[in-house]
């Protein structure tokens, strides 16, 4: 999440696809050099998660040998479903894509299909009941991040008697990971009915958004004991907030955070947050994997799931000189 993206950019009613790609070869004959193209919607730069994501992305193409047309959506499902129909009109050999949000999917799907090119999901899900229309998903499971997430509070609050106040800080409205990590949750907190969550918005995982929701938490809960956000970027957004409320994060209010790129690690180690969730970015080794499988008809799994962890305090600090995001 924590360095640039070095690809060009296009979104919004512009062309949206990118890099130095054949443009005329069909879905089995590849690009002009004979490499597999493969067309990536990606959902945009809101966090540095996202970045490095895209990152792992674009060196994972160079290093395989396959030719990537990338676009950037801007978080907006209009300019995602503009790309795809891009990619199937220059007949690339695999399309795949983070959907900005689970809905509306099937239409543009059954169209990549219908011209025999292959989808794989990245990083989030769809809702469609037809699961022919994508060969496979490969990313996080954001129920159990939620879950992780409210077992370390259950246990740092189990012999408290008072009531604990949480207010969350969800991710983009609709999109798979807040729908998810918000359901894990508060899946695991409900056994214990000293747990309430007193406010729950949007903060469209940005760190500007984050710190705007986390003020008016402030204003309107006094009493809060503990910030849920669903990925770090709104955590350190609301840090901000709470710093200025005069409240010493990580102390008087604890922080729980999904995602453990470098900026929210810091600030694990710095004592600001007290626990992060893992959701590793670093998806693209095995996205090129599964396309080149997909491409040769082979079968892949219907879900991939990554591997990841979760960080303390201490742990992050052990962590930090080695972290690759």
């Amino acid at each position: 999440m924590l360095k640039r993206i070095s690809a060009l950019v296009l979104a919004g009613a512009t062309a949206l696809t990118l890099a130095a790609c054949g443009g005329g070869a069909g879905p089995a004959a590849g690009g002009g050099d004979g490499a597999l193209v493969m067309g990536f919607a990606q959902v945009g730069a809101e966090s540095g998660w996202r970045t490095a994501n895209t990152k792992s992305v674009q060196e994972s193409a160079k290093s395989a040998g396959v030719e990537l047309k990338f676009s950037d959506a801007q978080q907006k499902q209009e300019n995602q479903i503009k790309a795809i129909r891009s990619y199937i009109q220059q007949k690339v050999d695999v399309i795949a894509f983070s959907p900005v949000v689970e809905s509306g999917w099937d239409t543009v799907l059954k169209e990549a299909k219908d011209a025999n090119i292959p989808v794989i999901l990245t990083d989030r899900a769809v809702d469609s009941e037809d699961t022919s229309l994508y060969k496979t998903f490969l990313g996080s499971d954001f129920v159990e991040e939620g879950r992780k997430a409210g077992q370390w509070l259950v246990e740092e609050y189990k012999d408290a008697k008072d009531p604990v106040n949480i207010v969350e800080l969800q991710g983009t409205t609709g999109s798979a990971p807040a729908n998810d990590r918000k359901a894990g949750f508060a899946e695991v907190i409900a056994a214990d009915p000293k747990f309430t969550v007193v406010a729950s918005q949007s903060g469209d995982f940005t760190r500007a958004k984050g710190k705007e929701v986390m003020e008016a938490f402030l204003k309107s809960n006094p009493d809060i004991d503990v910030l849920y956000a669903h990925n770090d970027d709104m955590g350190l957004g609301a840090i901000e907030a709470i710093e200025g409320a005069g409240k010493v994060p990580g102390k008087d209010i604890k922080i729980i955070t999904v995602d453990a790129v470098r900026d929210g690690m810091q600030a694990l180690a710095d004592g600001k947050i007290n626990y992060i969730v893992e959701c590793s970015p670093l998806l693209g080794p095995q996205l090129m994997d599964l396309a080149k499988k997909v491409v040769k008809g082979e079968q892949v799994p219907a879900r991939v799931v990554t591997e990841e962890t979760t960080f303390t305090q201490e742990q992050a600090k052990q962590a930090l000189p080695t972290r690759q995001y």
